[in-house]
């Protein structure tokens, strides 16, 4: 594989609003230079010509836009979710307005604790549903091969499957307590670890993982699922809105955020994406006393480099730890070999809604990449919802190659006019492309299989008076689904607050875990077989 890789940062700090209407108007390559960094594999630095001076412009200032004003209401945001999350969980700890009201007279008013058993996420008070889809039968010993055999059928039929990954997805939201407690006492499986994992640029830990295990022993199927989107983290906003890509040979290109989430590299030093993507496994029967799968677990990894900072197939061969702190990839990777390497049976599941479902594709890719080829025969399937896109068309040829023989394993599912999915923009010159099977519920909740999602861009005079009629039909069906479907379907009052928010930004509501809870479990299975 070649060494020479090339990139394109977009920086909208760099910038004013004067360098924007230079840039959309007159197509100025001064201003556009102060926002862009770029490389085109081949070591000349330099803006991209076509990436900028062509239609692409309006989509890239669009981002510098989006970006800059996310940036400045981060802190306001963050303040808003921590008091909003305090409020959501000191009524729901003392039964609501009436109850609260009760307590605070009778002087005892319990306090919520953040990081305890008991509090719970703004996404998880917008669905509050715990148990799985037909729980009675994940009750049973998990032996039974009805069970197994349903939980084990990578298609985008399997209805069990796909909602255990829903609800994963959801789960992730939350602290590692309350994803122990849903785990092991809900769900009857195995709670594995939960990982908060550094991302070298955001300098925090900003990636969140956990795993779990249908069984505690002889395990056969082991599902990892990577936390999304927080709705007052700035940081994540941004992330979504990032143009920024980084291009690996012969693979495609990437999104550079998801990349930096995973720990696998940092822009700042785009040199790091080197250090991570580039370098296939090296085997040693020894290095410094430590063997290949001893030095992965610890948290090195195996290339080799020049002077120059690049790589070099003739040059000495390096031991080094990986970045700083514990990164997504590598923990999960290295768990996840050692669960693979003790349950010889046992099958994987990559999952994520939002955010997360763009981390839970880009994790088999780079296993793809570093030849983990015995670990990606156990893939079992990736199953995505409201998932952003995560790279260019080349990209997808290569994972569908991957994933999709002898059977499709990768299922991205997607409702509605959820607006994530329709991000980072794609047009006929943009490089920015889904893959995979889509499996596409419309506001009935009735399933097609296609290959894009409808109005993959969402932007336009003509989808906005549909848009916005839906947002209101919508908001009119969470009052009536629970008495159509039961109980189970009865939105809460925060769900249907956001229904309200969402007649103002229609598609931002539809980014809800509700709707994909309620398309697995009320979608037209016959149409889905």
């Amino acid at each position: 594989m070649s060494a020479n890789s090339g990139f394109l940062i977009v920086k909208p700090e760099n910038g004013g609003i004067l360098d924007l209407f230079k840039l959309v108007v007159l197509k100025n390559q001064e201003s556009a230079a102060k926002f862009l960094e770029s490389c085109d594999g081949d070591g000349d630095d330099g803006v991209f010509e076509e990436e900028v001076m062509g239609d692409n412009r309006w989509v890239i200032v669009m981002s510098i836009i989006a970006r800059k004003v996310i940036k400045i209401i981060g802190k306001p945001m963050e303040w808003t979710g921590y008091l909003v999350e305090f409020i959501l969980n000191l009524l729901s700890l003392n039964g609501n307005f009436l109850g609260l009201a009760y307590r605070f007279f009778h002087g005892d008013v319990v306090m919520p604790q953040r990081d305890s058993e008991t509090f719970i996420s703004a996404i998880g008070h917008l669905d509050g549903r715990l148990d799985l889809y037909k729980s009675n039968m994940l009750l049973k010993d998990f032996n039974e091969p009805d069970f197994r055999n349903n939980l084990l059928r990578p298609e985008m039929g399997n209805q069990v499957l796909l909602d255990l990954c829903m609800m994963a997805s959801k789960l992730a939201y939350e602290n590692a307590k309350v994803v122990r407690n849903v785990v092991n006492l809900h769900w009857k499986m195995h709670f594995v670890d939960f990982y908060n994992c550094w991302n070298d640029y955001q300098k925090e830990e900003s990636t969140q993982v956990f795993i779990l295990c249908d069984n505690p022993k002889d395990v056969n199927l082991i599902l990892i699922s990577f936390r999304g989107t927080e709705p007052f983290d700035a940081d994540d906003w941004i992330t979504d809105f990032d143009y920024s890509w980084y291009e690996i040979p012969e693979l495609g290109k990437v999104h550079m955020g998801f990349l930096e989430a995973l720990g696998l590299g940092n822009r700042k030093n785009t040199s790091t994406f080197q250090e991570n993507l580039l370098v296939k496994s090296v085997k040693f029967s020894n290095l410094n006393g430590l063997d290949a799968s001893t030095a992965s677990s610890e948290g090195y990894k195996l290339f080799t480099s020049n002077e120059q900072g690049g790589l070099d197939q003739s040059s000495d061969k390096k031991l080094i730890p990986v970045m700083g702190e514990r990164t997504a990839y590598y923990s999960v990777k290295s768990k996840l070999k050692s669960l693979l390497k003790e349950h010889k049976n046992a099958k994987f599941v990559v999952t994520g809604h939002s955010l997360g479902g763009a981390l839970a594709i880009l994790f088999p890719t780079v296993l793809v990449l570093h030849e983990e080829e015995d670990v990606m025969q156990r893939l079992l399937g990736v199953y995505t919802y409201g998932q952003p896109r995560v790279g260019n068309r080349q990209l997808g040829r290569f994972m569908e190659s991957h994933l999709e023989h002898p059977n499709p394993k990768y299922f991205r599912v997607v409702y509605c006019n959820d607006l994530v999915p329709r991000l980072p923009y794609d047009n006929k010159t943009f490089l920015y492309k889904h893959f995979g099977i889509c499996l596409y519920y419309n506001s009935l909740y009735i399933a097609q299989k296609v290959d894009e999602e409808p109005n993959p861009n969402y932007y336009g005079i003509r989808f906005l008076i549909p848009e916005y009629m839906n947002a209101v039909w919508e908001l009119f069906r969470s009052l009536i689904l629970g008495h159509m479907h039961g109980t189970e379907y009865k939105e809460c009052w925060e769900s249907t607050l956001l229904r309200i928010v969402g007649l103002a930004i229609p598609g931002l509501s539809a980014h809800s875990p509700v709707d994909y809870v309620n398309s697995v479990r009320l979608g037209s299975r016959d149409l889905l077989r």
